[in-house]
């Protein structure tokens, strides 16, 4: 009586981990959260599939355990990193208590992915020595902290925001030469990378018409410059 919780990867199907790969072979039910998971990933499994896009948490449960208690192997599959604004907690406590056990196989974030499109490091000595993960106030929040996290001026991740890139940029409280990166669909085969600054992102995200599924970067990370060598590398 276990359903594992398993991180799909960022788009790349090659980016799913090992073990997650494994489960999705073995499942007999995969229950996947919509587009946001490559439908490449779900091919030639044997399992049943049912997409979770505009059910109800209770619905999707209800799917899971009727499989459970037959007997099957279910997986819940996210996109990227379930642990990064994947809402599996709200989904695993009503299983929790009702003494199923859940297991999390963590997954490559879409974070991830577009530092690697950029070929950058998200904390870079002499740079940025910090990261924040953060999301813009809408319908599922009422506020955000935008104005004073971008005040300590370390490097910023900013998710579920591009249809708000312009109340965003006004709203971080940096110089507006300050360096924007926006990466849509990261590692999948249409993905973009916009690279301008906090006066100038907003534009270039609006020409593209990128309304959806992309990170926002902020800091000066994104140019890959002025950073010194790490302590581990330097000559002896």
């Amino acid at each position: 009586m276990k359903i594992y919780f398993v991180g799909a990867g960022p788009g790349d199907p090659e980016l799913i981990t090992v073990k997650g790969k494994r489960l999705l072979e073995e499942a007999d039910l995969v229950v996947y959260a919509g587009s946001l998971v490559n439908p490449q990933l779900l091919e030639g499994l044997r399992a049943a599939k049912l997409d979770s896009n505009g059910l109800s948490i209770e619905q999707t449960q209800a799917e899971m355990l009727r499989s459970l208690r037959a007997g099957k192997k279910v997986v819940r599959l996210h996109s990227g990193d379930p642990s990064i604004y994947g809402a599996i907690l709200e989904q695993m406590k009503p299983l929790e208590e009702m003494g199923i056990e859940v297991e999390v196989v963590p997954g490559v974030s879409s974070l991830f992915a577009a530092a690697a499109a950029l070929k950058t490091q998200l904390t870079l000595k002499g740079v940025s020595e910090s990261l924040i993960l953060t999301r813009p106030a809408g319908a599922t929040l009422e506020r955000d902290e935008l104005p004073a996290l971008g005040r300590l001026g370390t490097t910023m991740a900013i998710f579920l925001g591009i249809d708000r890139i312009r109340d965003i940029v006004r709203s971080l409280d940096r110089p507006g030469n300050t360096p924007v990166a926006v990466v849509y669909h990261a590692s999948w085969p249409d993905q973009k990378i916009l690279c301008g600054t906090l006066d100038d992102i907003a534009d270039k995200v609006e020409e593209e018409g990128i309304e959806r599924s992309a990170l926002i970067l902020v800091g000066d990370v994104v140019r890959r410059t002025g950073y010194r060598r790490s302590h581990l590398y330097r000559s002896r």
